[in-house]
């Protein structure tokens, strides 16, 4: 039985900040476990096995499916994934989905991300992998500059270079 006193998970979402507005975000997806189900890195390079492929063809959907969202450098590692993603303006971002205890904006970055990862679960298992999971939860940064988000593009780019030295490795 659930009790908030004993399950309560701090946020890591800053308090009051509204995640519709226009920004850029980087963003860290871990498959539950840390499982390695998404591929493997071979001489320094990604390559993907199926349920990789899913997880790429579903993140590029995310901007088909959107009109206010634009996606920037992304890699997908063996058990996590890495990705910026551009809120470009808040159309359509006031109807409310409520949740327990929180209510999530549609087309928020916590929506986006649900959704994407939703989709991900249920296509992975229907081809093959019935006990595949995401983590709980999600990393988000707001990108608050040119330097910022230079360091952010150069860390996923070299990441299959660095797998052996990944804290998810």
């Amino acid at each position: 039985m659930y009790n908030p006193k004993l399950h309560h998970r701090k946020s890591i979402r800053i308090k009051k900040y509204d995640y519709t507005n226009p920004n850029w975000y980087y963003i860290t997806i871990c498959t539950k476990d840390k499982q390695h189900y998404l591929g493997e890195i071979k001489n320094g390079k990604m390559l993907l096995n199926k349920y990789g492929r899913i997880v790429e063809e579903e993140w590029s959907k995310t901007k088909q499916l959107r009109e206010n969202i634009d996606l920037d450098y992304y890699v997908i590692m063996p058990n996590h994934f890495h990705g910026i993603i551009i809120i470009e303006s808040t159309a359509g971002a006031t109807h409310r989905v409520p949740t327990p205890k929180v209510e999530l904006k549609a087309n928020s970055l916590g929506a986006i991300i649900g959704q994407f990862k939703s989709v991900v679960t249920k296509r992975i298992r229907a081809s093959g992998l019935e006990n595949f999971q995401w983590q709980r939860n999600y990393y988000e940064h707001i990108i608050r500059n040119e330097k910022d988000l230079f360091n952010i593009r150069q860390y996923i780019e070299l990441n299959p270079l660095k797998w052996e030295f990944d804290d998810y490795y």
